[in-house]
């Protein structure tokens, strides 16, 4: 049996729920879930449909992006997630998709606006927007310089991966991530109906009024935090 077995079979199960959720379409997205002591992450191969995935088919790699074991060519996006596993040390899982709301407002350029308490549950900001990428950087290795494009607009910031598991590349997709590849698939299927909730209310009144500060704290101390109240103990 593989010694990456169970990252591989994580990866696996991750990768399927995106077609469940509605998340991708066609071969549109990708899953990778990492081994911290081992220093490896798998991820899904590239073009595969989803129907024909197999958890042995996932490929793991280390994060400068050496195959250790598989036999098909990893996705087209492994470089950008072996740059955010190589530098945000937290993370445990991400997620990248082609999702209708989330990648038209990476197309428009611009943040997500926090306009309710849905958006206030998960984040106290704007979901970020990472700036169109340079000639240059497009120009040379494009996914590897992704990675950099997003680190370099939390760098800006101030933010950082554990505050905000989620962000837009701009004219391209959102990308999410967290502890486990499953809360980064749960991030994946939150910004997406934010994504979609912000434009419905744009659309029912552009000058829709920014979720009031007061909310923001309430909301987001609900679930997160030492006073956190939300769900089971």
């Amino acid at each position: 049996m593989s010694p990456y077995q169970s990252l591989k079979t994580a990866a696996y199960e991750a990768n399927m729920q995106l077609p469940e959720l509605g998340l991708v379409l066609f071969t549109f997205g990708n899953a990778s879930a990492v081994d911290r002591k081992k220093g490896v992450f798998a991820i899904k191969p590239s073009g595969v449909p989803y129907e024909k995935l197999r958890p042995e088919d996932m490929v793991v790699l280390d994060f400068d992006n050496t195959v250790l074991e598989g036999t098909m060519r990893p996705s087209s996006d492994t470089k950008t997630h072996a740059v955010l596993y190589k530098h945000w040390p937290t993370i445990g899982g991400i997620v990248h998709t082609h999702s209708t709301y989330a990648t038209a407002w990476a197309q428009t350029q611009l943040d997500i606006p926090i306009f309710g308490t849905t958006h206030a549950d998960h984040l106290t900001i704007d979901v970020p927007c990472a700036p169109v990428m340079s000639d240059e950087m497009i120009r040379g290795d494009y996914e590897h310089q992704t990675g950099f494009q997003i680190l370099h607009a939390f760098e800006n910031r101030g933010l950082t991966p554990q505050e905000v598991e989620m962000i837009l590349v701009a004219n391209h997709a959102p990308f999410t991530w967290g502890k486990t590849v499953e809360k980064a698939v749960y991030n994946s299927a939150v910004l997406e109906e934010l994504a979609k909730m912000a434009f419905l209310t744009l659309q029912i009144r552009p000058d829709a009024p920014r979720l009031k500060a007061a909310l923001i704290q309430k909301h987001y101390e609900r679930k997160h935090g030492t006073d956190a109240y939300y769900g089971q103990q």
